[in-house]
């Protein structure tokens, strides 16, 4: 593999980026090839089902957590501090086994559409905002990286965003059956019908906005401290761009991720799940600082973190699949490291 400098073709369907990383006195080059559009988006969207098979329950136990505590009626306040092994546990016991997966569908449904987005945009702001140092080779700073991650995390959720509303709706499902509760959603397209005649336009986007800050967050740990994380420790330590990179690079993008993007999980999920009035209002938050608000006075501080366990069992394990898959896929295909 050869040492060029920097180069675009814009047109043709590939163009490469070339990183230099020293390795014992010789120079090794990561590539980061340009994916045309529907190979990158089939890729990103496979590799995102991939972790669901494995991960999936943690998720529909985070957001039975975030909703734990919530005042809406005397039977929510009664699910106060339950923890993860005792959700888990509740969801076995009450409502059956397959209900860990219940909302998978919807999750996937999800996935089709924010993940090959968030990839797509990411990867062509990536390639516009490298800079080159000052012995002219191709550098991606913390900030600019940082900048392209949130920006398409959030873009690509607030178009999204409906899909997330379903898969919220379906994990409580079965929950609020059991509580007899009236059904509320029972599959991916009635569910979208359902809200949108209740709503229109606005409730298909209900919680759009903390649902794309928070999507910003999480795109920030996974894509850019997976793909920053990945060079400084070629650069540091003298690595290929091969398996242990990306391993130590996909753990590290997990534990940002939740960190960074928790609190507003919570948020989001708080105002999903919320029923509304018959003009389309939340009943119990008028936005996400009004439910911060009320979640930080009722609850106290650390109900911003409720479900960070699970969250972080969850997407440790799922970054790491995902990007184990997403490489090899693309190695698979004849194209470089990501």
């Amino acid at each position: 593999m050869n040492d060029k400098p920097l180069s675009k073709y814009p047109n043709e369907s590939r163009s490469q980026d070339h990183m230099s990383v020293p390795q014992h006195g010789l120079t090794f080059v990561s590539t980061n090839v340009r994916t045309p559009f529907l190979e990158l988006y089939i890729t990103s969207v496979v590799s995102a089902w991939i972790p669901e098979l494995v991960c999936y329950p943690m998720d529909l136990m985070k957001t039975r957590m975030h909703i734990q505590g919530e005042k809406a009626s005397k039977t929510y306040s009664n699910l106060k501090k339950v923890s993860t092994l005792g959700t888990a546990i509740g969801i076995v016991r009450n409502e059956g086994i397959l209900h860990v997966y219940g909302g998978l569908s919807a999750m996937y449904f999800r996935h089709s559409l924010f993940t090959g987005m968030k990839m797509y945009f990411y990867d062509t702001l990536r390639d516009a905002l490298i800079i080159q140092d000052r012995d002219g080779k191709p550098k991606l700073t913390f900030l600019r990286s940082a900048f392209a991650g949130m920006f398409s995390g959030g873009l690509a959720n607030f178009i999204s965003s409906p899909a997330d509303l379903v898969k919220v709706q379906m994990q409580m499902e079965s929950s609020r059956r059991l509580l007899g509760e009236p059904p509320r959603v029972n599959n991916v397209p009635q569910a979208l019908i359902s809200f949108y005649r209740k709503g229109g336009i606005r409730g298909l986007w209900k919680g759009c906005v903390p649902n794309a800050l928070r999507a910003s967050l999480v795109t920030l740990g996974d894509i850019s401290f997976y793909d920053l994380s990945k060079r400084k420790m070629m650069a540091l330590f003298e690595l290929p761009d091969d398996r242990r990179v990306q391993f130590m690079g996909a753990m590290i993008a997990g534990f940002a991720c939740a960190v960074l993007s928790t609190p507003m999980d919570v948020v989001k999920s708080r105002i999903m799940n919320q029923p509304i009035d018959e003009n389309g209002r939340g009943i119990h938050y008028t936005g996400t600082i009004d439910c911060f608000r009320k979640l930080i006075q009722k609850e106290g501080a650390f109900a911003m973190y409720k479900g960070f366990f699970p969250y972080w069992l969850r997407i440790g394990p799922w970054t790491l699949i995902f990007w184990t898959s997403f490489e090899q896929i693309r190695r698979f295909r004849g194209d470089e490291g990501y």
